[in-house]
């Protein structure tokens, strides 16, 4: 009998996966192109770590080689260390397989370069274009420069669609829409296991736990963002969320009656001890805490908007354009589950008003809002967005008919967007228009309502709206659970997306700015601007924090400051999750 028969044949298996292994990582490597940027030095890098693999790969052969024992030699303490090495090694190379994916072998793919080149040169054209009709308006003559600037004005627009869709085509070669899919999936499965984790703990009574009252006094996109800030504290300072929502004034049976249950096994506030935020650190020692509005919030921890959790921070700022709103709406996500009942509703209203693609979401707020929080914005100006992204979408994908989804808290804006606009086809139930009303907005049927309309709107293909309106915001949110990135599916009429008492939005300059009038404001690389908001021609203005002065700036000029927090990493979720 040979006792080593069967090890032998253990270690040639493991060759030849090795050797599969190896084969694997060159096909990738070719295949990945995320990295244009990579220079031919760090190519021959990747080259001479493949080299030193192969010569891993013969060291390999060569110790399974010196584990032939003779036949009928028992095994003994030498034979196990050689096993124990020749693992050591293996798991070494594992190692070494997972930090080579990621490399490109020998550059980016011809797509991406084809389509780098057709952008660099659509870019480069359009400034020729640009410059030369700019000198021409100095000769033309008064009666007909209004015209000229319109005709100007459609052929940049055509140069700039043109652009974009070159970027979207780049966006998506060689794979790189497929890694994005991938990503966000993989990602939102981690998130959304860890909050599940979190939220049913195995002992509910000994459980550290978080009280979130549902009934602040504003409407339902406030509430609901009233409850994600609760739910990122929570999180954060590792307690299960227990939301009261009992006689909730759009629904008297509360949340569960609406949406699924933040827990499944742990809904019960009491403990041995309860008291009111105090701060993380002197909360440690009490089970039960309640949790102020965000306006009462004292002091303030660190999980607030517009911070994201360190371990995802490098992934996240990959993936997406906009990782605060991202991290928000995986929160937005898991509250929002429909019950039965409401998922049915969805589906039949889906049918009912024939909501396909390619559509366009345009949100109208008026009644309460105008005047007070935002300034009156006529249908006319939504359109011009509207249309402006249809003539997007069509360089793109087939366009059969320009379908506008429109959500309104005026019942009278359907017939009049109609009537203005007979080649588009306004998809709207104006039941809801008259239920969102300031008589009835606090109704069940008005929560059905604006339930339906925020669905709607996030479903679409692009986001026109206000984003002073809470509604937009929230569409806006679950539009980033349906797309790997949709943080530039939108156009606001006015504000730039924020979350109600997050902590200061900044930007770092990265371009030297020397003002030319007295509204603007001085930048030198480095400096850190506070955001007050965007005009859309441009400029953004804010205040420079190291000199103190507030005014507009070039947007181009600045990047954003990505905040980032030492959330709890969950490693007992992760585990449950890579065991699946």
């Amino acid at each position: 009998m040979r006792p080593w028969t069967g090890s032998w044949r253990w270690i040639t298996l493991v060759l030849l996966a090795w050797g599969t292994l190896l084969f694997y990582i060159g096909g990738h490597l070719v295949r990945d192109s995320e990295h244009p940027e990579r220079s031919s030095r760090e190519l021959s890098k990747i080259l001479a770590k493949l080299e030193r693999l192969k010569q891993q790969n013969e060291d390999l052969r060569r110790m399974a080689e010196t584990l032939r024992l003779p036949e009928g030699q028992v095994e003994g303490a030498g034979a196990a260390g050689k096993l124990r090495s020749l693992e050591e090694q293996l798991i070494r190379a594992k190692e070494q397989i997972n930090s080579y994916r990621s490399l490109p072998a020998d550059g980016p793919g011809r797509n991406q370069e084809e389509l780098r080149r057709k952008t660099e040169n659509g870019v480069r054209e359009l400034w020729y274009f640009v410059r030369s009709e700019v000198k021409k308006l100095t000769h033309v003559e008064t009666g007909e420069l209004q015209k000229h600037i319109d005709v100007l004005l459609q052929d940049l627009g055509h140069q700039q669609r043109s652009i974009m869709t070159d970027l979207y085509h780049l966006s998506q070669a060689d794979g790189a829409g497929d890694w994005r899919e991938k990503e966000a999936k993989d990602l939102s499965e981690l998130v959304q296991n860890r909050i599940t984790h979190l939220q049913n703990p195995a002992d509910c009574s000994k459980a550290r736990k978080l009280v979130c009252n549902i009934n602040k006094g504003c409407g339902y996109g406030c509430q609901l963002h009233h409850v994600v800030y609760c739910f990122m504290i929570a999180y954060g300072t590792q307690r299960t969320l227990i939301l009261e929502s009992q006689n909730w004034r759009y629904a008297t049976g509360g949340w569960e009656t609406v949406f699924k249950p933040v827990s499944d096994t742990c809904t019960d506030r009491t403990g041995a001890s309860t008291g009111h935020w105090s701060g993380e650190a002197n909360d440690r020692d009490v089970q039960v805490i309640e949790l102020p509005i965000v306006d009462s919030l004292h002091p303030r921890p660190p999980y607030l908007p517009l911070a994201i959790p360190e371990d995802l921070a490098e992934r996240l700022q990959r993936l997406h354009g906009d990782p605060s709103v991202w991290w928000v709406s995986q929160f937005v996500k898991y509250l929002i589950r429909p019950q039965d009942w409401l998922e049915k509703e969805m589906r039949e209203t889906t049918a009912k008003l024939g909501f396909k693609h390619p559509i366009i979401g345009v949100h109208v707020r008026r009644t309460d809002k105008v005047g007070t929080e935002a300034a009156f914005h006529p249908i006319e100006e939504y359109m011009l967005h509207v249309e402006d992204q249809f003539q997007s979408l069509a360089q793109r994908m087939h366009v059969d008919k320009k379908r506008v989804y429109l959500a309104t808290d005026d019942p009278s804006l359907l017939q009049e967007a109609k009537s203005k606009y007979p080649d588009y086809e306004f998809i709207s139930d104006n039941s809801i228009s008259w239920s969102a009303g300031l008589h009835n907005r606090y109704t069940e049927n008005s929560l059905r309502g604006v339930i339906l309309d925020i669905h709607f709107l996030s479903q679409t293909n692009y986001l026109v709206c206000t984003f002073s309106s809470q509604v937009c915001r929230v569409a806006y949110e679950i539009m980033q659970t349906l797309h790997p990135d949709a943080s530039s599916y939108f156009h606001s009429l006015d504000d730039i997306y924020y979350f109600g008492g997050q902590n200061a939005h900044n930007q770092i300059a990265i371009y030297h700015h020397q003002p030319r009038g007295n509204e603007e404001i001085p930048l030198e690389p480095g400096d850190v601007i506070g955001v007050a908001g965007n005009h859309w021609d441009g400029y953004s203005k804010g205040i420079n924090r190291k000199s103190g002065r507030t005014g507009l700036y070039p947007s181009y000029k600045v990047k954003e400051k990505i905040e980032t927090v030492k959330y709890p990493t969950y490693p007992e979720a992760d585990k449950l999750l890579q065991k699946q």
